[in-house]
């Protein structure tokens, strides 16, 4: 015998002018929309996060170098993520599917459209790229650009924010050092990116040397992938960037 469950308590409505002063808003459109998607995505996924940490101290100096070298094509994190981030999605394909709205079929995708997120006045918006695995990094780079400064001026399309494949959501320019990013159905994972942190850590002889540590957080649908996997795929990210050579 199967029961129910308990009916959700309603919405606590309250007067809130009797404690001081209050100023009613209409909540905006696109935060509105924005909003019914988290609630969906949310209450829908049953998202676990998994937390890590890269050592970038060396990816920064071969970055750093490459800029001064390079003044008119510098190099920053999130397009050689985008980068990183295909190469994961063909070791680890489970991340590159979409569950059926019923939960029954899984649609594997031999394509790699990778969204992030840009924090826009009105809300937040997820604009995607086509097609990185085909793309350089200066392709990459022009593309969050100008799609970054759509999204914050005139607005993007939905054909714009659509056919995602895993989104980035970069808080490194705010701060932080971890977070649980909710999945962009249908989605079924997302890496969040934090500040990076300087620390000691010990090196080969158990001495203490100051080293930079980006955090990064995967939240996964756990229909489809295993905590195990989750680990396995932030620690390639790890590698992946510990030996990547800029060009």
């Amino acid at each position: 015998m199967t029961t129910k469950p308990a009916p959700m308590m309603p919405w606590p409505e309250e007067d809130f002018s009797v404690y001081g002063s209050v100023e009613e808003k209409p909540v905006g459109k696109i935060q509105g929309f924005v909003a019914k998607a988290m609630e969906r995505n949310w209450s829908m996924i049953p998202h676990v996060t998994h937390n890590d940490e890269v050592d970038v101290t060396d990816f920064e100096i071969r970055r750093k170098a490459w800029n001064a070298a390079h003044p008119d094509k510098k190099r920053t994190l999130l397009p050689a993520l985008m980068k990183c981030t295909v190469d994961m999605l063909k070791q680890f394909p489970q991340y590159n599917c979409s569950l059926s709205a019923d939960g029954k079929k899984l649609f594997a995708k031999s394509y790699y459209n990778i969204g992030f997120a840009v924090d826009v006045p009105a809300g937040l918006l997820v604009p995607v790229i086509r097609d990185v695995d085909k793309k350089s990094l200066d392709d990459i780079s022009a593309e969050i650009v100008a799609l970054s400064e759509k999204a914050k001026t005139k607005g993007l399309s939905m054909q714009e924010m659509s056919g995602g494949c895993i989104t980035l959501s970069s808080l490194g320019h705010i701060g932080g050092t971890s977070f649980t990013p909710i999945i962009n159905a249908p989605e079924v994972a997302i890496v969040g990116i934090t500040r990076t942190q300087q620390r000691f850590v010990p090196d080969d002889n158990g001495n203490p040397v100051l080293r930079q540590m980006l955090p990064l957080s995967l939240s996964y649908d756990h229909r489809v992938i295993n905590g195990a996997d989750a680990a396995r795929f932030l620690r390639a990210m790890a590698d992946w960037l510990v030996s990547y050579e800029f060009s």
